[in-house]
């Protein structure tokens, strides 16, 4: 819990993935005429696409509360 509340956007991230994943498990059935193998390549970059994201909001909101925020030293 506590490097929850100092790392926020791990569990975001996390959270995301899963979210991710089981949204395109889900549509699984209900692919088309897409092939298995590129309808898991789009999930696994839309999945990658939310972990990064939020790994950088991450990394820019540690860099504003080290460098920029007034007085929480």
């Amino acid at each position: 819990m506590r490097k929850a509340k100092e790392s926020p956007f791990v569990p975001v991230g996390m959270a995301g993935f899963l979210g991710v994943v089981a949204y395109g498990l889900y549509r699984l059935k209900s692919r088309g005429e897409t092939k298995m193998s590129v309808h898991l390549i789009h999930m696994r970059v839309r999945a990658q696409g939310f972990v990064v994201g939020a790994m950088t909001l991450g990394v820019m909101y540690s860099m504003y509360k080290e460098y920029l925020a007034p007085g929480e030293k």
